[in-house]
């Protein structure tokens, strides 16, 4: 059986290999490798299943006009594997770079064209996620969280707040990426900045999109720069709208590092419970002033 790193060596034609993926081997999970050769370097993602690749291969179809995406140098299939190889983008990222406003306000601007862009060509979906949508899966989340909230350390009172929260607002659903986190906004050494890993794009809110940027680059890289996105996209979420949606976000990703990370081993999921923790109190609001 083909083994991805047989297809990275042939691809590579001799040239250098590094793995840049981070937990790839376990099961279903993408491989990617960076190749070196004397006219450069190249990224190339194996799959962990066909159908990412579809997908991802049918969002960058669908938004080839917009800036910012990656290029496509080649793709192909080794056995069961699929693969793309794709133009470097560069070595950085917005999660790996002190803060900087101006490539936080350019990955803004890449966010709004995406959003900007033709829903139609991302899908023929009637609806996509809508307000109804997020409403019914913000309760579910949080249902599924219950399962595992001694596994991840959450209290039952904890769970019982966030279940309290009203949901998000959500408006019409755009093209969007879904998980524009700032390890997948690539810099290179002039400042470009291109969004990769599209496998999950689809109809959505575009308060999806620029809630999650906006809250994992503040993390990240300060307040300062997580404003400077919300420049560059053009608009500012309500404070209260961004907590809601952060606490929808740290529940779909606690409920994601219990189901798949923690499995193989791997933890680093404590922030994300003082984010619920943290969040929870800003999208209650405040308390109304005594008379």
């Amino acid at each position: 059986m083909v083994q991805p790193l047989d297809v990275a060596d042939r691809l590579s034609r001799g040239g250098r290999i590094h793995e840049l993926s981070s937990g790839g081997k376990a099961l279903g999970m993408n491989r990617v490798y960076r190749l070196f050769s004397d006219s450069g370097s190249r990224v190339l993602k194996i799959y962990g299943t066909q159908a990412r690749e579809r997908r991802e291969r049918h969002a960058l179809d669908a938004l080839s006009d917009v800036e910012g995406l990656p290029t496509v140098v080649d793709r192909g299939a080794d056995g069961e594997l699929h693969w793309a190889l794709f133009a470097d983008a560069g070595k950085w990222s917005i999660g790996t770079l002190p803060e900087n406003p101006g490539l936080s306000r350019k990955s803004g601007e890449i966010l709004r064209n995406v959003h900007d862009s033709s829903a139609g060509l991302m899908s023929n979906l009637s609806r996509g996620i809508d307000q109804d949508w997020v409403a019914v899966d913000f309760v579910s989340t949080f249902r599924r969280l219950e399962r595992y909230r001694r596994k991840l350390g959450i209290s039952a009172d904890l769970i019982e707040q966030a279940r309290q929260i009203r949901p998000p607002f959500a408006s019409e659903p755009r093209s969007s990426h879904t998980n524009p986190e700032p390890e997948n906004l690539i810099v290179d050494d002039l400042g470009n900045i291109t969004l990769i890993n599209w496998e999950w794009a689809t109809l959505a809110p575009p308060e999806w999109d620029l809630s999650k940027a906006a809250w994992l680059i503040g993390i990240k890289s300060g307040p300062s720069a997580s404003r400077s996105l919300m420049e560059g996209y053009g608009r500012a979420l309500d404070p209260i709208q961004l907590d809601r949606w952060t606490v929808y976000h740290a529940g779909m990703m606690l409920v994601f590092e219990a189901e798949n990370t923690l499995r193989s081993g791997t933890g680093g999921f404590e922030y994300l419970v003082a984010e619920l923790q943290r969040s929870i109190t800003g999208a209650i609001g405040p308390a109304p002033a005594e008379a």
